[in-house]
């Protein structure tokens, strides 16, 4: 056994880095609505209807950070980035907030176009002056409309 080194163990310890008890605490509380939300009883709606609300908490999450980082300037760069690395919020759906027309995008699932009816984006993406319904819900989020220009 000379010569030999043994493995390193591996631990789930998490390095914070500085700033994160500013957040910490309703980072914890969505975390908690979305353990709600993901053991609700779904008896009663639509098959669609039981993701809406497990959408919407990624969305505020996301939303959160990146309002934090982006707009009031109140978080490091290391800690938006922490952020995303552990998967509190989405970096794929921030990077469309930052592109002009995709401001208010609820989800990165409604501006697929293979997921909709004739290969186009989805009926909350229409502005609102443009459509023929006035209210209308998202199949796949439960928006009621994100385009930018309402």
């Amino acid at each position: 056994m000379t010569g030999q080194t043994m493995p390193k163990v591996k631990t789930n310890r998490v390095k914070y880095p500085e700033g994160w008890e500013l957040i910490e605490s309703t980072l914890r509380e969505l975390q908690a609505k979305m353990r709600e939300a993901e053991n609700d009883p779904h008896e009663g709606k639509r098959k669609c209807e039981t993701l809406w609300p497990i959408f919407k908490i990624v969305h505020q999450k996301s939303r959160y950070i990146f309002y934090l980082y982006h707009r009031r300037k109140e978080i490091s760069k290391e800690l938006y980035e922490f952020c995303l690395d552990q998967g509190y919020a989405d970096r794929n759906l921030i990077a469309k907030w930052k592109k002009p027309g995709y401001e208010r995008l609820c989800c990165l699932r409604c501006m697929q176009p293979r997921d909709h009816n004739f290969a186009t984006a989805c009926v909350c993406r229409v502005p609102k002056h443009l459509r023929e319904e006035k209210v209308i819900e998202c199949v796949h989020c439960g928006c009621k409309g994100c385009a930018s220009g309402d």
